[in-house]
């Protein structure tokens, strides 16, 4: 099976084509300009992952506050990471940094707030 991939890890933007075997293991990457590119094809071919990024409403705040998680989510486990961000009710002052939600989703990655937030 072969599998057409745009890599995002730079501006090039190369088209990539990552063959697989039966048991969808990558046997080769080819199009990447750089090794960047191909672990990129590994990773997204396979199992892919994202790092989720929303804006969640803060009580009493002005605007709504930036969260991110601290590290790439499998990208079917986005949908339920997000609805769970969204439920969050952080309460002000609020630092950058500051972990929102631990372990989000049991996926082992943090919600952390994106930038400083006070009344």
């Amino acid at each position: 099976m072969t599998k057409q991939l745009t890599c995002v890890q730079c501006p090039l933007g190369c088209a990539l084509e990552v063959c697989l075997d039966e048991t969808d293991a990558v046997v080769h990457v080819s199009g990447q300009s750089c090794r960047r590119g191909t672990e990129f094809a590994r990773q997204e071919a396979v199992s892919p992952v994202r790092v989720l990024t929303l804006a969640v409403p803060v009580p009493g705040a002005l605007e709504p506050l930036s969260v991110k998680t601290t590290a790439p989510i499998p990208r079917d486990l986005i949908p339920v990471a997000a609805e769970a961000i969204r439920r969050l009710s952080p309460q002000l002052p609020i630092a950058a940094g500051t972990v929102l939600a631990a372990n989000i989703c049991d996926s082992g990655v943090d919600v952390v707030a994106t930038k400083e937030l006070f009344r």
